[in-house]
């Protein structure tokens, strides 16, 4: 089994790449762009200045509106949920 995974910093940088701290010191410059689908996350595809207030959520990261990522995806560099339904389908 994996480890427990919990971001503790997120800087946002230019356009949707962040730098995401974890627990274990671990760096990571990610894209989030493919990771926002769906209707909670068209705040932040239409507005960039709602989409820099990402902030540290629990163990992960998200926004205001209850938009987050789940902190295994991005120490894992796995897909998404629903990137995954569409490979099976």
């Amino acid at each position: 089994m994996n480890k427990l995974v919990r971001v503790v910093e997120v800087t946002p940088l230019e356009g949707y790449q962040c730098k995401i701290v974890f627990e274990d010191g671990t760096q990571k410059m990610v894209n989030l762009k493919p990771f926002l689908r769906g209707p909670i996350f068209e705040p932040m595809l239409k507005n960039i200045d709602i989409f820099r207030r990402v902030h540290v959520v629990g163990s992960s990261i998200g926004w205001d509106n209850g938009a987050d990522i789940d902190p295994d995806v991005l120490y894992y560099d796995l897909k998404p949920a629903w990137m995954e339904e569409l490979v099976t389908r």
